[in-house]
């Protein structure tokens, strides 16, 4: 099937993935906004409460080698329809809570396990494909959907809180998930040689094409057909895996508890979801510009501006609890999401241009099940920290110093010795 369009079919892919994170990483990122009411209502632990969430991750954790496979074998729409079940069926489970083990099973096994298919690490399994030049330019669009999401999901959310409680909160979303979702995630495809088509909608080379640059930087490494097998025994795995679990822990921990954070240093529960909302708004730009900017200077640049980001974002934390002043919100709210969330552009770039072949799917999978292994310690040892020390000081010190380390071990892969990007290409030739 050849694409009939005036444009290229990929950017219907782009547009897709932005609606589909703009709804199903932001439910995901209400667990914030229903944190506190659960508490309230329930009177549970913190480390207990916030384990749900954890527990959610864990089994995401397990379930992201299974969606890499099913990647590599049914293609993104199987996986995406999936993800819409498991999520939507989590959200409207949930209301039914009257025992930590309903949110464990409720927000953490079906949310959890839906959150993968439909979150970064799902779209990340087959969108890098559709772009080469403008990979990261293009995963930086997608991904600010989630951005328009938050500005607009999470002030809903937390109305319906105020207005009718938590649990028609969650019955609204999970209704959201399943009509939106379901229908336009039909129109994804997996690769654009599937309808006919080349990446970047470059036209078909002819006798007469000027021959392309090369953008291998390692013509052995980027030869070899690499299956899971093999990628395991190589260091970059393991240092993709450690850089991308201290990344996601990072970001999950600040974005579970900062609501809390702000609540219990004094801060009104308005400038909580003003935090959480521009945090993800200001992440539009920053992960457009920050991907395109990868597309220039490498992907290893991009992770470690966006890991001091949340090293930033974390002491500005720490010295709130000394000084709460606005200005400190500020910039906790801007190296986070201006910064931070750049990552998520070259989550699937730095896999892609190291273990490139027919089992991407599943070595991205095994990654992410140390990416999420990171997501779920990050709220959890946060939570546990504070209920251990009586404050965040000591939780939101180590997670400065996961970040660096996140920044070091993206380094030390060095995806752009094996395949230049778009910038740099030309100077390997």
């Amino acid at each position: 099937m050849k694409n009939r369009l005036p444009f290229y079919y990929g950017w219907v892919i782009v547009a897709v993935v932005f609606v589909t994170m703009a709804i199903g990483v932001n439910a995901r990122t209400a667990f914030s906004l229903l944190f506190p009411p659960i508490i309230d209502e329930f009177g549970w632990d913190r480390g207990i409460t916030a384990g749900a969430f954890s527990f959610g991750f864990v089994v995401s954790g397990f379930m992201s080698p299974l969606i890499g496979r099913m990647m590599d074998r049914f293609g993104p729409r199987a996986v995406m329809e999936l993800g819409v079940a498991l999520m939507g069926g989590g959200m409207l489970l949930a209301p039914w809570t009257t025992q930590p083990w309903h949110l464990y099973l409720t927000i953490g096994v079906l949310v959890g396990a839906g959150s993968v298919c439909l979150g970064y690490s799902g779209q990340s399994l087959f969108l890098p494909n559709w772009f080469a030049r403008r990979r990261g330019l293009a995963i930086g669009i997608a991904f600010a959907g989630v951005g328009i999401g938050s500005v607009t999901l999470l002030p809903w959310v937390q109305h319906m809180i105020e207005q009718t409680g938590w649990k028609t909160a969650c019955t609204a979303m999970g209704i959201l998930i399943i009509v939106v979702l379901a229908p336009i995630n039909l129109l994804l495809r997996k690769r654009p040689e599937d309808i006919g088509l080349l990446p970047d909608g470059d036209p078909a080379p002819t006798a007469t094409s000027a021959k392309p640059v090369s953008n291998i930087v390692d013509p052995v490494w980027a030869g070899t057909d690499w299956t899971l097998h093999l990628a395991l025994r190589t260091a970059r795995f393991w240092w993709i895996a450690i850089g991308y679990f201290c990344g996601l822990y990072a970001w999950y921990a600040v974005q579970v508890h900062q609501t809390k954070f702000l609540l219990d240093i004094g801060f009104s529960s308005s400038v909580g979801v003003w935090a959480l909302g521009v945090v993800s708004l200001l992440g539009i730009p920053g992960q457009i510009w920050l991907g395109h900017l990868s597309d220039r200077i490498g992907r290893e640049w991009v992770w470690a501006i966006s890991c001091f980001g949340f090293a930033i974002c974390f002491a500005a934390l720490v010295a709130l609890k000394f000084w709460p002043s606005l200005w400190l919100v500020y910039l906790m709210v801007f190296t986070q999401g201006a910064l931070g969330y750049g990552m998520t552009s070259v989550l699937g770039p730095i896999v892609l241009e190291i273990f490139q072949g027919k089992q991407y799917g599943a070595i991205f999978g095994t990654i992410m099940l140390a990416a999420l292994a990171g997501g779920a310690a990050g709220p959890w040892a946060t939570g546990v920290l504070h209920d251990v020390t009586g404050s965040y000081t000591i939780a939101f010190t180590v997670a400065i110093a996961v970040s660096l380390l996140s920044a070091i071990a993206i380094w030390l892969a060095s995806p752009g010795k094996v395949r230049a990007v778009a910038g740099r290409a030309g100077r390997q030739a």
